[in-house]
C-alpha cells in the first residue's frame, strides 16, 4: 500500500466548470485548492481571469489566487516552485490536496518537473519587453529565429508569453533556449489523480459564449481600464484584455470585441484540448455525473493506498 500524499488535479478547457467541481472535491475532502491558472495569480483581474468567487474562496482556502501585482513577473518555473512548497504545507494538516487550473504548463510542470533555466535578469527581461512594445510580437519572432531557429520553427507563434520566454532564456544563457530543454521527467514523491470535464465540442463553446456574455455584463470593460491605467502589463497580455484594449483604444466598438473574445477564447480552448488528449493520464468525467463520479474515483483510490 502507498503512503505517499494524494494529488487531486481538476484541468480542461476554459469554462468547462473547473472550478464548481474543485471547490465540491475540496469540501467533500476537507482540505484546500492550490490554483494553477498563470493569470488567476494576479490581484485586480478576477471578472477576466474567471477567478473564484468570494463564496468560493470563503467555502475552501486556495492559494496562488489574486497575490501578485500586475507589474510582477510570474513563470512555469515559479509556480513549480511555490505549489510544490504550498503542498507539502497542506500535506501536513491533510492526506489529500487539490490543484485546479487550465494553464497546462503549469501542471506538467508540477506533475513531471521543468529544465532548469537561468534566472532571467530585469535588464533582459525589460528589453525584451520594449522591443515586443516597440515592436509587437512580430519583432520579438523575428529576434527568436535568430536566437534559436530550432524552437522558433515549432513554437506557437500566437502565443505571446511562450515566445517572450524563449527570447529572454536564449539571451539570458547566451545559447539557444531549445538546447536546454531536456523533457526529462522528474520523480514526485505523490500520487497523482487527473480529472477533465469532458463537454462537446459545441456545449464547451456555448459555455464559453455565455461566459464571455456574463464577464461584459459583470464590468469586465471597467477592470480592463483600471488595469491599463496601471501600466501595458505582460499580465494583461491575455484573452480578454488584449481585446479590451482595442476598445479602450477606440479601435473597435464593444460588440466586435465581445465577438472577438469569445473567438479567441474558443482557439484557445482547443489548444488545450489539443494538449489534454494527448495526456493518458486524464480522467474524462461526463458533465452529467462529473462530481459524484470523480468521488468516486477518489475513494477507491484512497482505499487502495
Amino acid at each position: 500500500m502507498s503512503h505517499r500524499p494524494l494529488l487531486i488535479i481538476i484541468t480542461g478547457p476554459t469554462a468547462s466548470g473547473k472550478t464548481a467541481l474543485a471547490v465540491g472535491l475540496a469540501e467533500f475532502l476537507g482540505t484546500e485548492i492550490v490554483s494553477a491558472d498563470s493569470r488567476q495569480i494576479y490581484r485586480d483581474i478576477p471578472i477576466g481571469t474567471a477567478a473564484p468567487s468570494a463564496d468560493e474562496l470563503a467555502r475552501v482556502r486556495h492559494h496562488l489566487v489574486g497575490q501578485l501585482g500586475l507589474d510582477e513577473y510570474y513563470s512555469a518555473v515559479r509556480f513549480e516552485e511555490d505549489a510544490l512548497r504550498i503542498l507539502d504545507g497542506i500535506w501536513t494538516r491533510k492526506s489529500v490536496a487539490l490543484v485546479c487550473g487550465g494553464s497546462m504548463m503549469y501542471i506538467d510542470a508540477l506533475t513531471k518537473g521543468i529544465d532548469e533555466m537561468p534566472t532571467v535578469s530585469d535588464t533582459t527581461r525589460r528589453y525584451v519587453l520594449d522591443m515586443l512594445d516597440a515592436h509587437g510580437l512580430e519583432g520579438v519572432l523575428a529576434q527568436l529565429r535568430i536566437c534559436d531557429p530550432d524552437y522558433y520553427a515549432q513554437v506557437d507563434k500566437a502565443n505571446t508569453r511562450r515566445v517572450v520566454h524563449a527570447l529572454e532564456v536564449s539571451l539570458q544563457a547566451g545559447v539557444p533556449y531549445s538546447s536546454l530543454r531536456t523533457g526529462a521527467v522528474r520523480e514526485r514523491p505523490f500520487d497523482v489523480v487527473k480529472f477533465a470535464i469532458d463537454w462537446p465540442r459545441e456545449e464547451l463553446f456555448a459555455r464559453i459564449n455565455r461566459r464571455v456574455d456574463l464577464m461584459i455584463d459583470e464590468g469586465l470593460e471597467d477592470e480592463a481600464r483600471r488595469a491599463f491605467a496601471k501600466g501595458n502589463f505582460n499580465s494583461l497580455n491575455t484573452v480578454g484584455f488584449k481585446e479590451m484594449k482595442m476598445l479602450i483604444d477606440g479601435s473597435a466598438d464593444l460588440e466586435f470585441v465581445r465577438a472577438r473574445i469569445a473567438k479567441n477564447t474558443r482557439v484557445y480552448a482547443k489548444k488545450q484540448l489539443t494538449w489534454l488528449r494527448r495526456d493518458s493520464d486524464v480522467i474524462w468525467l461526463d458533465p452529467a455525473n462529473a462530481m459524484p463520479t470523480a468521488m468516486e474515483v477518489i475513494r477507491n483510490a484512497v482505499s487502495a493506498r
